[in-house]
């Protein structure tokens, strides 16, 4: 590459996140950072996107000792990318959107309520390239550490190779405590879902609220070890391919043997 590369950062655990931190540090080595993530975190939020409230942007010098210009946003991640985009980057068009490091996995089902991945995919409904980082670690204080290298390699051969247009990497890691990363599987997304239970509470003042609760149910049954699931619990990286295009084309032609 002749000139260093434009990235935007985005996320949706917030702009003071640990793991955007460690984000924007890997990206500031690879090229021009500019970061647009939500003031307070957004988790679970999927691609909510704020219609009828008013939208906040500020400048912030979160990540001022590296040079890296940044932009808090009150509202969702896909909210950041569309300002991001239209808004602070004017006619700059980035060469690459990344988003994350997410405290959490986001495999299998995940991607679809995480406001992780849906920055990544909004950028791609935007016509640009993006990857999604998440660590498999919930913990505020998880280790990011051995990430980094991985982080680092991806971004590069994504910026070498290209990204297919309207493709996101969904990229998951292994947890600090796991061990040392065996390496990298380019999988498919594992059959689940989460099992719901609301948790029924007394506030106070004595009035009913509910709070969600749950677990993770995995459904794959045979040799799953081309899933992300797998790759994760195995201590590989995990890398998925993901598109925005939900339809089911497998099953048009059947709908339509139905005579409708």
């Amino acid at each position: 590459m002749s000139k260093k590369p434009l990235i935007l950062i985005s996320n949706d655990d917030g702009i003071t996140s640990k793991g955007i931190r460690t984000l924007v540090e890997v990206m500031a080595e690879i090229g021009e950072v500019v970061v647009v993530a939500p003031d307070s975190p957004q988790s679970g939020m999927g691609h909510a996107i704020t219609i009828g409230n008013t939208l906040r942007l500020d400048r912030s010098n979160q990540f001022g000792d590296l040079g890296v210009e940044a932009y808090q946003c009150s509202g969702t991640p896909a909210d950041c990318v569309k300002l991001a985009k239209h808004h602070v980057l004017h006619d700059r068009r980035p060469d690459l959107v990344v988003s994350g490091i997410n405290h959490g996995s986001n495999t299998s089902v995940s991607v679809l309520y995480s406001g992780t991945m849906s920055a990544a995919i909004e950028a791609a409904l935007e016509g640009l390239p993006a990857i999604g980082f998440s660590l498999c670690d919930y913990s505020h204080d998880a280790d990011f550490s051995h990430v980094r290298h991985w982080v680092k390699e991806i971004t590069l051969k994504a910026l070498a190779n290209g990204i297919p247009e309207g493709i996101t990497l969904n990229v998951n890691f292994p947890p600090h405590k796991a061990g040392e990363v065996k390496g990298l599987k380019v999988c498919r997304q594992a059959r689940a879902r989460w099992q719901e239970e609301f948790d029924q509470r007394k506030d106070p003042a004595g009035r009913s609220y509910f709070w969600l609760v749950g677990s993770f149910v995995n459904m794959e049954t045979g040799d799953s070890s081309d899933s992300d699931e797998w790759a994760i619990a195995n201590g590989y990286v995990s890398l998925v391919p993901c598109t925005f295009d939900l339809t089911a084309y497998k099953t048009m032609q059947q709908i339509q043997g139905w005579g409708l």
